[in-house]
């Protein structure tokens, strides 16, 4: 029986505030914890990611869900979907009800009202915080100083159960001040993250065109495959990514085996990782801990 691993994190970030640091930070380990008990009570990793990623979802510091940032027009709008709290649950659903990757706009809310997933106004996943970054994202391109790789959220989680399952899940609203119809890595197969038995799972986060542009889930996948460690897969692809598109990110790694990793480019990450009843967490470079999990 295989030994029970989840990795979740909280986007990357250019910085984050000391005000919200601690908040951040429970709610990345409320996420570990949640999925890890799953993954305990010998739930599947997909029951596992799914669990995890609707914690941040439904926490307002993150940006998916309720927390997601707006785009040109102030409206919520997670890449693919709109009014909807939890897109993970509706992507879980498109996976194993529809022989398809991907639905988007009206088909996407008529078959999330077909499976029970309840829609709710746009204006409910709003937050004043930001509607403020999106002025102040608005009045920096008026002034040229806006910078594309400083809004870089997005969460995620991967997993590996009791069976040696692997599995991903991302979510995302996107980037502050997108245009109208702007879908980025997330809901993209090899770029937003990949999950493969036979090699690991790998959620992304970060500029998501760069991330695109380099394919950087799969990329990192293939590197493993060519027998480098997680580490040195995530460190080689993310270093592609830089110097290729000058894009920064990050990315969680997991393996049949168990093993796992979280690097980034990007200058914090929110993250953490659950196994054998010990919680690893961190935000910043040099910024790690380990507690005993209840």
């Amino acid at each position: 029986m295989n030994s029970a691993v989840i990795v979740v994190h909280g986007g990357g970030a250019s910085c984050i505030s000391k005000d919200r640091k601690e908040r951040v930070r429970q709610g990345i380990v409320k996420a570990a914890t949640v999925g890890y008990n799953i993954l305990k009570e010998g739930g599947s990793a997909v029951d596992a990611v799914e669990g995890a990623v609707v914690v941040l979802e439904d926490d307002a510091e993150f940006n998916a869900g309720h927390g997601s940032v707006l785009n040109e027009n102030g409206e919520v709008e997670m890449d693919a979907i709109r009014c909807v709290a939890n897109p993970i649950k509706l992507a879980r659903l498109v996976m194993e009800k529809t022989h398809h990757c991907f639905l988007t706009d009206q088909g996407a809310a008529k078959f999330a009202a077909d499976n029970g997933i309840p829609a709710i106004p746009g204006e409910q996943l709003v937050t004043e915080r930001n509607k403020k970054r999106l002025e102040k994202e608005k009045h920096e391109k008026c002034a040229q100083k806006s910078d594309p790789q400083k809004s870089l959220g997005t969460v995620g989680a991967v997993a590996v159960d009791c069976r040696g399952n692997v599995a991903y899940a991302t979510s995302t609203g996107g980037i502050v001040n997108k245009m109208l119809g702007r879908v980025g890595d997330t809901p993209c197969i090899g770029s937003g993250g990949y999950a493969d038995n036979d090699i690991g799972a790998i959620s992304t986060t970060g500029h998501g065109e760069s991330i695109l542009k380099v394919n950087l889930a799969r990329l990192t996948l293939f590197h493993v495959e060519q027998g480098k460690t997680l580490e040195e897969a995530a460190e080689a692809s993310l270093g592609y990514m830089k110097s290729k598109v000058k894009g920064v990110g990050g990315v969680i790694v997991v393996n049949k085996a168990g093993d796992w990793a979280v690097k980034w480019t990007s200058a914090s990450m929110p993250w953490a990782a659950a196994k054998d009843g010990k919680l690893h967490s961190g935000i910043d470079l040099s910024d790690t801990s380990v507690t005993d999990l209840p």
